[in-house]
């Protein structure tokens, strides 16, 4: 072995005619994609767009690359949503800027107080129209008030819905709870009849 020769060469030799041949075959391709990348120079990205011998994926319009390409595709933080403001301005307190989910909360609070303690006559039917009533209450600041606070958990008219329809059948079924209902719907008690059935 001469001074010349390469830790390549020496591995060669030392591991025979076998491994000799694979170091020519690596060597072989190195120098094929030496030759397709532009300037004669060993360039990992060839000018139509390849990798090696395989297709380098497109960048996505707008994005850039590298390590900058990884952090734009992580979340970072959650968009709040529309109307999802403070209600009040910064400099008043806590309580004051979330009045509206407060206001949503202490009424449907009281409602189950006066369910749980049962007071009085109909405490059941009047807790769950107070708690039916918040709901409402809620969908009615939510179309509103522009902000909300946390009152706001999604789209102004997903949350409308979601509070609008709870609350309309909370009370609804309050309304007509047995004993004595306040309200008589013939084909829903027709429906609630046959299913049980």
């Amino acid at each position: 072995m001469g001074a010349g020769t390469s830790p390549a060469d020496r591995a060669a030799a030392a591991d025979g005619p076998a491994a000799e041949s694979d170091d020519a075959e690596v060597e072989a391709e190195a120098e094929a994609e030496a030759v397709e990348a532009p300037g004669g120079a060993a360039d990992d990205t060839a000018a139509d767009g390849r990798t090696g011998s395989h297709l380098a994926p497109a960048p996505a319009e707008g994005s850039t690359t590298g390590r900058s390409r990884e952090a734009a595709s992580l979340t970072t933080d959650t968009a709040r949503p529309e109307g999802g403001g403070r209600a009040a301005g910064g400099d008043a307190p806590a309580p004051a800027r979330q009045w509206p989910l407060l206001a949503v909360l202490c009424t449907a609070a009281i409602g189950l107080l006066v369910v749980a303690t049962d007071p009085f006559e109909e405490a059941f039917r009047i807790g769950t129209i107070l708690i039916g009533v918040a709901l409402i209450g809620g969908a009615v600041l939510r179309l509103v008030i522009p902000s909300v606070g946390m009152l706001a958990v999604r789209s102004r008219f997903t949350d409308l819905v979601t509070y609008g329809l709870l609350g309309v059948l909370i009370v609804m079924l309050s309304l007509m709870a047995q004993p004595k209902p306040w309200l008589d719907i013939p084909f829903l008690e027709n429906a609630v009849h046959f299913t049980i059935r």
